[in-house]
């Protein structure tokens, strides 16, 4: 399957109307058993990941579908540039965190649906998730530090929140001064 596009909130030109209203939307549960249509889905998210070499997360709703479903890198060293392998990503369906723990650490998250700028986000170091995998097999994670702040990210996704909803220090190129001041001096 061919790798979709990502939504994003904003372009050059200014605020992708149909690509927000999508991504502002919470997203649905997948029903199980995993029928022919939700493989489908998970399948059309891991193309999708797979093929970039910029994300160290996606979550259903930047690629168009408004279903819970986010896949992300569970190694973070090593070569960006060779193909990801399954052993490289989990993939995590409904998944549903069921314990976070440890003081909130802050930390500038870039995000592909909101290209070019970072924002300073507090998250938790440590979270246990309850989730299905892509054979649609209960399973119980346990994520820390950089892997939990990733998997907080690409859930709040699946609930319509985006970095830009976080109250942080907004940082960004001084060639995007123009777009910036467009998009959030009003």
């Amino acid at each position: 399957m061919a790798p979709k596009r990502v939504l994003t909130l904003w372009n050059d030109d200014g605020v992708n109307e149909a690509d927000t209203s999508v991504l502002r939307k919470k997203s649905t549960e997948l029903q199980t058993p995993l029928g022919k249509e939700e493989q489908a889905e998970i399948q059309a998210l891991i193309d999708s990941f797979t093929s970039r070499d910029d994300a160290s997360g996606l979550a259903a709703p930047q690629i168009g579908i408004n279903k819970r479903i986010i896949i992300f890198r569970t190694k973070t060293d090593g070569d960006k540039k060779k193909k990801l392998t399954p052993d490289d990503y989990d993939v995590l369906v409904n998944p549903r965190i069921t314990q976070a723990r440890g003081e909130k650490v802050t930390a500038a998250e870039g995000c592909l649906s909101c290209p070019d700028i970072q924002i300073d986000v507090s998250r938790f170091p440590e979270i246990k998730v309850r989730a299905l995998n892509e054979r649609g097999e209960k399973i119980s994670k346990r994520y820390l530090d950089y892997t939990a702040r990733v998997v907080q990210h690409e859930v709040d996704h699946l609930d319509g929140t985006l970095i830009v909803d976080h109250e942080g220090t907004l940082y960004y190129p001084k060639s995007k001064q123009a777009l910036i001041d467009k998009l959030f001096k009003q």
